[in-house]
């Protein structure tokens, strides 16, 4: 990537009249604020569907290759005949500034069906062109909702047999007896790519790059677990062998379980990765740059025991990195990826990283520790090759980490740092100009930062289980002077 800089912005954080942020006409006001800021770059989270009992975390989707039915604009759906004008009269106005997924999703679940049941029978080019350019996981996709629906909302591995082992003809079952189900699924994914499809015309109208996320691991129940069983690492009732997750280390004595099943690598191998190759060309379908999670991952897996509460009783297992990477660089010249390679990552994660060209991760607000002034972390020892951050959609917000967080010595370490003290209303903007004048290739800065906002806008808490994912911009917040600051610190800089 050439020197820039960009926005993390979640889809579900951009303002909507409608609960929860969405692809419709702010959305594309969002990215003319982008051109006119200068930047080139515009980060999302995953757009899966998401589960309210999961809190409606992006990481935790039924779907590695479906998008999520929230984020379709009913405005748009007027726009585009799927809807009529005054099906959005009378709705109740929701608040600015945060999501609200329950009543966002209860509207559109009433419209959808409206829109469905005027659609229902039509047939299209386009419609036709999407059912064919996205069979190999569409059907797959349907049938599970179908089936989870049909079997009262249990998990895949608790249906009987044979859904259980998706045995083959289970698709034509679930068609001819839940037709009606699958095809509105299918509708709903229509309608959702349709919509992403004009907005990234928008992007690269207007000169900008769209960073997508691509999670390692997939839930247990989840689709593409389902669908794809002989690739994991499951037993004969589909129940997982052994778990993902991270070991134990300074920051958590009981590492962290994440409960994903994990991969069965050699036999990936010997299909040469047919699965992720396709979930990468899905992606890049979409997006033009990917960031890869938990990146090390791919180079050795902690492997927990499924029985075991929390991450302690787990071995390390090496994947096979290099002929991995290796394929996927043959189907994907030049690998569009940013590797997330944050907490502790050892040698053999850096060779890979080196030997296919990959750019890592630095995070400003982990550069003032006890390392300084040694951190990896810190401007003045960033190679090129990297992507630098104030933070992540895990971490505090700047301001919310200095007034909350960082401890007096760390705050010492910052004021000698940038060379004077500064107070809370200066910091964002001072560290962001730093990151901006430091040699990294790409600068991202997550919205809440270039707003100056404290700890309750925040995006995810690890490891609490309620009250994420809710932050929203508001829409006067890109006025004013935001964008031309914006814009001349990045002429300044070297990045427009």
């Amino acid at each position: 990537m050439r020197r820039g800089c960009g926005v993390l912005l979640p889809i579900s954080s951009l303002p909507s009249p409608h609960g929860v942020g969405d692809l419709g006409p702010e959305a594309y006001r969002f990215v003319d604020f982008l051109r006119e800021s200068g930047q080139c770059l515009w980060q999302i989270l995953p757009i899966g569907p998401t589960d309210p009992a999961l809190d409606n975390s992006p990481y935790h989707s039924p779907s590695a290759f479906a998008g999520n039915p929230a984020f379709i604009s009913l405005e748009l759906l007027v726009e585009e005949g799927f809807l009529d004008r005054k099906d959005l009269e009378g709705i109740v106005p929701f608040g600015e500034g945060w999501a609200d997924y329950e009543r966002a999703m209860a509207l559109r679940e009433r419209l959808l069906d409206r829109a469905w049941a005027a659609f229902r029978g039509s047939r299209s080019w386009q419609w036709e062109a999407f059912l064919e350019e996205n069979a190999h996981w569409l059907w797959d996709y349907c049938a599970f909702k179908a089936l989870k629906a049909h079997f009262g909302g249990s998990p895949w591995y608790r249906w009987p047999e044979p859904f259980r082992s998706h045995h083959p003809g289970v698709i034509e079952w679930a068609r001819e007896n839940l037709g009606e189900y699958l095809e509105k699924e299918a509708f709903l994914q229509f309608l959702f790519f349709k919509q992403w499809k004009a907005l990234k015309a928008r992007c690269e109208q207007r000169g900008i790059l769209v960073v997508g996320d691509v999670p390692i691991y997939v839930p247990h129940d989840s689709a593409d677990v389902w669908a794809n069983q002989q690739i994991s690492q499951l037993d004969d009732r589909g129940r997982p062998l052994a778990v993902a997750g991270v070991p134990p280390d300074y920051f958590s004595r009981r590492g962290q379980r994440w409960g994903n099943p994990l991969y069965r690598w050699e036999v990936l191998k010997e299909r040469r990765y047919d699965w992720w190759v396709r979930r990468i060309r899905h992606n890049l379908q979409l997006f033009d740059v990917l960031r890869i999670d938990h990146f090390r991952g791919f180079v050795a897996y902690w492997a927990i025991d499924p029985d075991c509460p929390d991450a302690r009783r787990g071995r390390w297992m090496e994947a096979p990195a290099e002929d991995f990477f290796g394929e996927l660089e043959r189907h994907f010249p030049r690998l569009p990826f940013i590797a997330e390679d944050l907490g502790v990552i050892t040698a053999d994660v850096r060779e890979v990283m080196a030997r296919f060209g990959l750019p890592g991760m630095k995070v400003l607000l982990f550069a003032f520790g006890e390392d300084f002034p040694n951190s990896p972390y810190l401007p003045h020892n960033y190679p090129r090759n990297c992507v630098a951050y104030t933070g992540t959609h895990d971490n505090n917000t700047l301001l919310g980490w200095f007034l909350e967080e960082a401890s007096a010595a760390e705050r010492e370490r910052l004021f000698r740092y940038t060379g004077r003290r500064l107070e809370p209303e200066e910091l964002p903007w001072e560290l962001i100009r730093i990151l901006m004048a430091s040699v990294a290739d790409v600068v991202i800065v997550p919205m809440q930062d270039l707003l100056g906002l404290g700890s309750w806008a925040r995006m995810n808490r690890p490891s609490t289980s309620n009250g994420n994912w809710r932050w929203r911009l508001k829409p006067s917040q890109i006025d004013g002077d935001l964008p031309p600051r914006l814009r001349e610190m990045a002429w300044t800089y070297g990045r427009l």
